[in-house]
């Protein structure tokens, strides 16, 4: 059964920092690409960064390029997002996945509420 748990997550101000942790089983992250996603209140899920594992490539939404960086522990099956300079419009549950999910994904964590207070 594939599973993400996402922390990390919590009430920053505005140009603060925040880096979540998504932990996984039953899907080895080396394996395949995967990445980051948010859903911010009355809005559709979004895509954040997927990093691609067969040459490390990052593919960043205009939004958060400069500001976000995705990186992963192989050995420990963890992905993270640092996140930097951060806007209220960030402001969004955070979910990691499989990149690209598909529109039949079921597997989504609990996500990990990021809020920025103006």
């Amino acid at each position: 059964e594939v599973q993400f748990v996402e922390s990390g997550g919590g009430l920053v101000q505005t140009g603060g920092s925040l880096r979540l942790s998504c932990a996984a089983s039953g899907f080895t992250l080396a394996d395949y690409a995967s990445g980051w996603f948010r859903q911010a209140p009355g809005k559709e899920r979004e895509g954040v960064v997927c990093m691609s594992t067969a040459d490390g490539s990052t593919y960043y939404g205009d939004s958060v390029k400069g500001r976000f960086t995705i990186s992963a522990d192989f050995a420990k099956n963890t992905l993270y997002l640092q996140m930097n300079a951060l806007k209220p419009e960030d402001t969004a549950v955070y979910y990691c996945a499989p990149c690209p999910p598909g529109n039949d994904y079921d597997s989504w964590g609990p996500g990990t509420q990021v809020t920025v207070s103006s």
